[in-house]
């Protein structure tokens, strides 16, 4: 067969296809491997490490979840949290152009920017009251509730950024009852799973209430958080969907639209992740890890809460400590932010947001004083 001489001499094969450098050839096509081409690999599918989004669902969905085993979740390797919500912005604007997302208030606020620069249409929904510094439930309810049927709502699944308000498991409950009821789709940004109470078990409660009540709901997951994985950019986005087929489908769109985007994920993030949760010695040290994170800020939360309690402050700052996560909405003025950093050197955002991993035995009784001086 006219075949037949490529397949019987294998040394002779020159292999022209792939656009990736396995190996530099010297003159006589031998290989001439520099040291600074060991740490090369190849390129990952447009759909990134299988590995590492079979173990990321796991996180998100449960070890055991049926819904993993029935293959009805359409997922894929994502450019962090970022990359996995433009993603899904950019399939909400391919395939359901007519509808719109709602956005909460505040939010990060790269979210708008998202959803913008996707030309999906955005609204927002209350969220934060800043009266009492907690959840604004009943006009968020409110807002669900008048909502256009089908609209697509976006929910901080835990440690809301940049508030650190989130919602009591009764009222995620109730959340999922005016969502189903109206048919809208709930999408979960989950960029601190683990990082807000320690245990990534509990941070995916808002999650499991929804798949419980079944809902068909979209995930952005991101590593950057909660394994340190900031410059790798890896992270996962995943769509549960009715059926094995409809997630087939699903998949190879997402792929089709992450092609002419960034063509393929990073390979050392992905392979850092799936090596640590893959792996259930390093994974229960990673848990440990992540929980004494967890905790520290935690601590340092009922620290700066106890500190201006000491001084006399005749403010409530019981809110320090009701909200979790990264962020602290401490309810200072943008002017009250100023004289903390003209007078203090202490700095922060103008809304009042604190990062609390910023906060340090060393530190927190000077920004305790502080806060108690521009308060007065």
């Amino acid at each position: 067969m006219y075949w037949s001489n490529a397949l019987c001499s294998v040394r002779s094969e020159v292999l022209l296809l792939s656009g990736s450098l396995r190996h530099k050839p010297n003159d006589t096509g031998n290989k001439c491997t520099p040291y600074c081409f060991l740490f090369i690999r190849e390129y990952l599918p447009m759909g990134g490490s299988v590995k590492m989004v079979e173990e990321t669902l796991k996180l998100a969905y449960g070890e055991n979840s049926e819904l993993i085993k029935e293959k009805r979740i359409a997922a894929v390797q994502a450019l962090s949290g970022t990359g996995a919500c433009r993603l899904f912005a950019d399939f909400q604007k391919r395939f359901c152009p007519d509808s719109q997302i709602y956005i909460p208030v505040p939010t990060w606020a790269n979210h708008h920017n998202i959803w913008r620069d996707a030309q999906f249409p955005q609204k927002t929904y209350h969220y934060y009251h800043p009266e009492s510094k907690g959840l604004d439930f009943a006009a968020m309810i409110d807002d669900i509730k008048n909502a256009p049927n089908g609209s697509f709502f976006l929910l901080h699944a835990c440690a809301h950024n940049p508030t650190g308000v989130d919602p009591s498991e009764e009222q995620w409950r109730e959340i999922s009852h005016h969502i189903k009821a109206k048919g809208h789709f709930a999408f979960f940004d989950m960029a601190y799973q683990g990082f807000a109470s320690g245990d990534p078990e509990k941070d995916a409660k808002a999650i499991r209430i929804f798949l419980e009540d079944g809902h068909h709901i979209g995930i952005a997951q991101s590593y950057a958080k909660n394994m340190g994985l900031y410059g790798q950019r890896v992270g996962c986005l995943s769509v549960l969907c009715e059926d094995e087929k409809e997630a087939v489908a699903v998949k190879s769109q997402l792929q089709q639209l992450a092609r002419p985007m960034y063509s393929n994920p990073p390979v050392h993030g992905a392979l850092i992740v799936s090596t640590i949760l893959s792996d259930p010695d390093l994974k229960e040290q990673w848990l440990k890890e992540v929980k004494v994170m967890a905790d520290r800020i935690i601590g340092m939360r009922t620290a700066l809460r106890g500190n201006l309690e000491k001084l006399g402050s005749p403010l409530s700052w019981q809110h320090i400590t009701n909200q979790i996560g990264m962020f602290c909405y401490s309810g200072l003025t943008p002017e009250q932010v100023d004289r903390l950093t003209n007078e203090f050197h202490i700095y922060m955002t103008r809304n009042g947001r604190i990062s609390m991993a910023g906060v340090t035995t060393g530190n927190v009784e000077y920004l305790a004083n502080a806060i108690h001086e521009v308060t007065k």
